[in-house]
């Protein structure tokens, strides 16, 4: 399959790195042509990494994926373009957030996210909201960490987060969890906050999500 992925950062080359090593084509778009993390990645991932622009890597892949900075995932996806997306799953990996003063920032939230944003914007493309509430060491490869643990998707065409599901399951994770609609990326969004605490507790140790469901008793 021909994938793009949006973002040269930690996320993008992990995921990039993670579908060519499973058999995909990937091209790595950033805001410029010649981004030289772009071409250092292809260089190091053979013929089937390739790089260019937002819009090249939107125009190429039939699965989209923005790694971007949360903070500047509009302003990508636009400079993607819409003609580009259209009619494709587009996968939001980002959260919108910023460091104020030492103090983690949802710059979105309450009654709108970072994932309803670009669904509306981008009305012809299929959002799905994936692997935000994972590390980027999890994210490409979960058996990192020991026994069974959750990830979490959402987003408003249910085939369109079926195949996602099928493509994080070539990654190793056993149970992906479709919480809904795209409505539901503001708890997503939000599960970032307990992440980043949680992770300041214990910094040298890898965690993830599990949820135990049971029937109440009657």
């Amino acid at each position: 399959m021909k994938i793009g992925v949006l973002g040269t950062g930690t996320v993008g080359v992990n995921l990039a790195s993670k579908l060519v090593e499973i058999g995909h084509q990937v091209k790595m778009g950033s805001r410029t042509p010649d981004n030289i993390n772009a071409m250092s990645w292809a260089q190091k991932n053979g013929s089937n990494a390739s790089y260019g622009t937002f819009a090249d890597a939107a125009a190429f892949g039939e699965i989209v994926f923005n790694c971007t900075s949360g903070e500047h995932s509009m302003e990508a996806l636009k400079s993607a373009g819409e003609k580009n997306l259209e009619g494709k799953i587009l996968v939001d990996v980002a959260n919108p957030i910023k460091f104020e003063n030492g103090e983690l920032e949802l710059l979105v939230s309450n009654t709108d996210s970072l994932g309803k944003q670009i669904q509306r914007a981008f009305p012809k493309a299929k959002v799905v909201k994936a692997l935000n509430t994972a590390s980027t060491e999890l994210q490409v490869n979960p058996s990192r960490l020991r026994g069974d643990h959750d990830l979490f998707i959402c987003g408003n065409d249910d085939d369109a987060k079926s195949r996602v599901a099928k493509l994080l399951k070539h990654f190793g994770w056993k149970s992906v969890v479709d919480i809904g609609g795209i409505k539901a990326s503001r708890g997503m969004e939000a599960l970032l906050l307990l992440w980043i605490h949680l992770s300041k507790k214990r910094p040298n140790e890898l965690f993830n999500y599990k949820i135990i469901w049971e029937k109440e008793k009657s």
